[in-house]
């Protein structure tokens, strides 16, 4: 208690208190959580792995899954490795620049995902509705040229985040009742006014991933539409499956994103350690089970796994 005393009067240092209300609980807290951080980067480097290895793999679908694998590894590790050491050591001190910095990769990479999810989406859509061409339009280069434009977009929309919070006067008690430094837990800290990242916030989330959403939606409805049109029921069948687990994986990405967006900005009366351990299940969640859904789905990338595990 000492040190959490003489941390929280230093100026230039925050206090992530982790759970309110359930410290006592957080060793039991953290076990689940540690479980599930392992297993999704388990998952996720092997798709990595797996691919870069097999030749065979070398295509825009797979490039797209790594691009995702990536982007889930980033997500959990923004989050996780701190909130683990509050949980296990007590370490609930951390800079200011260090928040910032913790809540610029998060976003981002946030970001990042949702961009990678509406090129997938695109990715089928021409896969089923355009497959003659599907070769031309869709190459590898042009599939990591798709991923620089998302790093760019996600980087360029989430700097002026921290850029604006920087310039703000936090106030005396640097307490946040959170695991991780979050935007809006970082907005409530200052004693300036905030209505500029505020509003830019809430319009970036909606906006921008109201757009992606968008786009997502238009391109399954264009596959659905095209797999009706289809008389044969073999390949009615196949497209459908091609396609079951991005569906899968969009669903519990974009909903559990908006569910923890509103219920941070709007669910006051959603208990605070009950908001924190569902937002934390959405950086962990996802990023565990995107590999085992699309391994399972994916019957060429499900052999090449298998491949490697049962030669071991």
């Amino acid at each position: 208690m000492a040190a959490f005393n003489l941390t929280t009067s230093d100026p230039s240092t925050f206090i992530l208190t982790g759970i309110p209300g359930l410290e006592a609980a957080h060793i039991w807290i953290s076990i689940p959580f540690s479980i599930f951080y392992i297993i999704g980067l388990f998952g996720n480097f092997m798709l990595l792995f797996v691919v870069g290895k097999e030749e065979t793999l070398h295509k825009p679908m797979y490039l797209l899954l790594c691009m995702l694998a990536l982007t889930d590894i980033g997500t959990s590790t923004s989050v996780m490795p701190k909130a683990l050491c509050i949980f296990w050591f007590n370490l609930k001190g951390i800079t200011v620049g260090g928040c910032l910095t913790q809540m610029f990769f998060l976003h981002a990479v946030s970001i990042m995902q949702s961009a990678v999810l509406v090129t997938m989406a695109f990715d089928r859509y021409v896969a089923i509705c355009n497959p003659l061409t599907y070769a031309t339009i869709l190459t590898n280069a042009r599939i990591a040229k798709l991923g620089v434009v998302g790093l760019i977009r996600a980087v360029l929309l989430i700097l002026p985040l921290p850029l604006l919070l920087s310039r703000q006067p936090f106030c005396a008690n640097h307490i946040i009742p959170h695991t991780y430094c979050e935007h809006i837990a970082l907005a409530k800290m200052s004693c300036g006014d905030t209505t500029v990242n505020r509003t830019y916030g809430l319009v970036m989330a909606f906006v921008i991933l109201g757009f992606d959403l968008s786009l997502v939606s238009l391109s399954y409805g264009l596959i659905i539409r095209a797999v009706l049109r289809i008389s044969s029921k073999t390949a009615h069948q196949k497209a459908l499956n091609t396609c079951t687990a991005h569906i899968c994986v969009m669903l519990m990405s974009f909903t559990l994103f908006f569910f923890s967006t509103l219920t941070h900005r709007f669910g006051q009366r959603i208990t605070p350690h009950v908001h924190i351990i569902l937002a934390n299940l959405f950086f962990l969640i996802p990023p565990m089970l995107n590999p085992i859904i699309y391994g399972v789905k994916t019957k060429e990338l499900r052999d090449k796994v298998l491949k490697y595990i049962c030669s071991r």
